[in-house]
């Protein structure tokens, strides 16, 4: 039994320490393919005991019909790019997608202080094809601020400042009808 909860607290410490070093995270990491998605970015501090007044998020390319989720007390603002490759959607031309969400505070009665933590969401359409995608995350506080845009690589496995990942899996076989 001891070595059962010895394993057991070993475990939570390993999760508490992941989710420590997680400052901006999805609340769902994966998704399949060709799917609707709802990224729920959370934010889970400020900048080093200041609080957040904008989150800023830029979207990779591939996201179709991204919309941004409203946040009572926060103004949302949005920048599109054009498409290099216009698709059609209900009957319609698309040539330009959502390239970058912008929530800003109201007031400082509004601001997400240090030791709070909420959430900054959107939905859109995924990829066809499976693989990962990368979201800079910007958070401007009331004293500096915090750039989550470091993309992993050989050389630096573990970014100080990781950008949102969200992995694209295979896209889910239908049943199959009777």
């Amino acid at each position: 039994m001891k070595a059962f909860i010895a394993t057991a607290l070993t475990t939570l410490a390993a999760l508490s320490a992941t989710t420590a070093q997680a400052h901006v995270v999805l609340e769902q990491p994966d998704a399949p393919a060709g799917s609707g998605y709802r990224a729920t970015f959370r934010i889970g501090h400020g900048c080093d005991g200041a609080a957040t007044k904008v989150v800023v998020v830029t979207l990779p390319a591939g996201l179709r019909g991204a919309k941004p989720m409203p946040k009572a007390g926060w103004t949302l603002t949005t920048t599109r790019r054009p498409l290099a490759k216009p698709y059609e959607s209900h009957g319609k031309p698309v040539t330009d997608e959502l390239a970058e969400v912008r929530w800003t505070a109201n007031t400082p009665a509004d601001f997400l202080q240090d030791d709070w933590v909420d959430e900054f969401v959107l939905r859109a359409s995924l990829p066809a094809e499976p693989g990962v995608l990368w979201f800079p995350v910007r958070q401007l506080c009331t004293q500096g601020e915090w750039n989550w845009a470091e993309v992993p690589t050989a050389d630096t496995p573990k970014p100080r400042a990781p950008a949102v990942k969200l992995t694209v899996t295979p896209a889910r076989a239908e049943p199959h009808a009777h």
